[in-house]
């Protein structure tokens, strides 16, 4: 058998791997996790590591390629490793993106924002990975195993990125930890080049995922990803199994007014997917979103809510304005919304000013005196104490 390159350790790794300890890896099918399960067999195995293997993948639904599953349970199969498949009871990804779109409408309807937010992840903003994978993931090793410490491993490379390029080897995870027992977070081919992630496949003698070989991907995750490049978006629309995705995705884009990365439209990447009809809302839906920024830009900063709650009252001409803009952002996605003028925009800002008072225990309004109640953009000098 091919001798692979070494794998990435540290002493606190090799401690917890001489305890009562079980080793989870995070397979999705692509090649770095597949990859990653061989080594980190292979150096258990050489350590004479005797507690569970478990692989875990963690499902995200209809993004998913049709072969991930099977690909992690062949590689789990041929290295004798238990294998474990978790799920979000909510549902997937597509579900998880359109109930954040449910959601953000109503709060933008009840002006719990002040600006539309978008339904996608974002690569600040991946709860892909950290609620439907690692949440998800988390939650199912400490129910399997309560009376064990737990390394929970991954294929993560330095190469990949540059973001990436800083992670540590390992590092503990106090949300895996449990009384008595530790978690750790391992990333064992954190060093090693694709050229060595490929090497370490061919050497179990497995196939790579058919969206590398049939679809040339360059990489494998959802179908299509929020990092995914250019050239990988069109690559996936290739496999008709996915042709119903996308066009649920590009409805999605449609009905929110927000490109999936940014100023890249998944509407845009193959259209010969898309009827007549499609095509023509996806340049509508573009147009709003240009003037949807437009007109968000001109909000001024500090009428701009900071963790969700505002940090003033506005003035009449400031909550004129927005009820303007909030008027016409809506009627760009077809929403009916309240606090559609000045008056109703004012008292939407002094009830949310008042619940985070409650909230965070914040002198309300009888405790404070009569120029803090105020805006601040109106006050005059003749309403101050030391004038």
């Amino acid at each position: 058998m091919p001798m692979l390159p070494p794998v990435a350790t540290t002493p606190e790794i090799d401690s917890v791997l001489q305890q009562k300890t079980v080793v989870a890896f995070g397979v999705s099918g692509g090649k770095d996790s597949i990859a990653g399960l061989i080594a980190t067999h292979r150096y258990l195995n050489s350590i004479g590591f005797t507690g569970p293997r478990l692989a875990v993948h963690a499902d995200l639904g209809s993004v998913e390629w049709d072969q991930s599953l099977f690909k992690c349970q062949e590689a789990a199969e041929k290295l004798g490793w238990e294998m474990d498949v978790t799920t979000r009871q909510a549902g997937g990804m597509m579900e998880r993106w359109l109930s954040r779109w449910s959601n953000n409408t109503q709060r933008y309807t009840d002006l719990s924002c002040v600006q539309l937010i978008l339904p996608w992840s974002t690569p600040s903003m991946r709860f892909c990975t950290s609620e439907l994978k690692v949440a998800v993931i988390r939650s199912r090793l400490k129910k399997l195993y309560p009376d064990c410490n737990i390394v929970n491993a991954t294929g993560i490379r330095r190469e990949e990125s540059s973001s990436r390029a800083k992670m540590p080897i390992a590092k503990h995870d106090p949300q895996t930890a449990r009384r008595g027992f530790e978690g750790y977070q391992w990333n064992p081919i954190i060093e090693w080049s694709v050229g060595e992630v490929w090497g370490a496949i061919a050497s179990e003698g497995l196939d790579p995922h058919e969206a590398y070989t049939r679809f040339n991907m360059s990489r494998v995750s959802c179908r299509w990803c929020i990092m995914s490049s250019g050239p990988d978006l069109y690559n996936a629309t290739l496999d008709p199994a996915g042709h119903e995705l996308y066009r649920q995705m590009v409805d999605l884009e449609i009905d929110s007014t927000f490109a999936f990365q940014s100023n890249k439209w998944l509407g845009d990447v193959n259209q010969t997917l898309l009827s007549s009809e499609t095509k023509d809302r996806l340049e509508l839906a573009k147009a709003a979103a240009a003037r949807r920024k437009v007109l968000e830009a001109g909000i001024p900063n500090h009428l701009r809510f900071e963790k969700q709650w505002p940090t003033c009252i506005p003035s009449l001409q400031e909550a004129s304005l927005l009820a303007e803009i909030r008027i016409e952002v809506a009627a760009g996605i077809g929403l009916n919304i309240k606090c559609t003028d000045a008056t109703s925009v004012i008292q939407r800002y002094e009830e949310l000013t008042e619940l985070k008072h409650l909230k965070h225990g914040i002198p309300g309004p009888e405790d404070l005196g009569l120029e803090q109640l105020i805006p601040a953009v109106q006050i005059q000098p003749q309403q101050l104490s030391f004038f």
